[in-house]
């Protein structure tokens, strides 16, 4: 028989504040994914979602420092997040052939052709 136990249910509800921050970071990979696949060339995608999950780890790690995350915790933090996104965009990265990179970067400089490298 299973028993209802409330105050274990207090104790393990995650917090307003990490349900907000994946909320935010769920919104900052989702709608520059959208915007990849609509206007990318299938080609390139992957190594461009591989640079948009190092940039958002980035970001994630920036945040964390600035708010004084806990590194070590028994939830969920923003270092752990910013660890799932890093690793999420090396195997983004390893899955990519190098000439899909090349085409990604040729694609980007012919659309700006007045910018120096």
């Amino acid at each position: 028989m299973i028993t209802y136990n409330a105050s274990w249910i207090k104790r393990n509800v995650p917090s307003l504040e990490s349900l907000g921050m994946l909320a935010l970071l769920s919104v900052l990979i989702a709608a520059p994914a959208f915007l990849m696949i609509r206007l990318l060339e299938p080609g390139v995608v992957l190594p461009a979602f591989s640079m948009l999950l190092f940039s958002d780890a980035a970001i994630a790690a920036i945040v964390a420092r600035a708010i004084h995350a806990p590194r070590n915790s028994e939830n969920v933090t923003l270092w752990d997040i910013a660890g799932a996104f890093t690793m999420m965009g090396c195997a983004a990265a390893i899955f990519s052939e190098p000439d899909q990179v090349v085409r990604l970067f040729e694609q980007l400089v012919e659309q700006h052709p007045d910018t120096p490298l």
